[in-house]
């Protein structure tokens, strides 16, 4: 024998059928929470101290990364890096 029993209620109306807490006040206020810690942390970025952590050398540092980018590009195609007098088209 089988018996098929179909419920038709929503996920609240369920969980408070089964005797289940109604945690809707508690998520609302952590959702909160950590929406006001995000915009603190997003708030507190300074675009200074990221770049100088980011960039220690400032420009000067950039500028090296730069140069060894375009050096690598230079040796992977065989020819010679940019700038270095060779290999340009003019």
């Amino acid at each position: 024998m089988k018996v098929t029993i179909e419920i038709d209620c929503t996920p609240e109306e369920a969980r408070a059928f089964c005797g289940m807490p109604d945690l809707t006040a508690a998520h609302e206020a952590m959702a909160k929470g950590m929406e006001a810690r995000i915009a603190d942390a997003v708030g507190a970025i300074d675009p200074e101290t990221l770049l100088k952590a980011w960039l220690p050398g400032g420009l000067k540092g950039f500028e090296a990364m730069q140069k060894a980018f375009w050096e690598g590009f230079g040796e992977a195609g065989g020819g010679a890096p940019r700038g270095s007098g060779g290999g340009g088209t003019g």
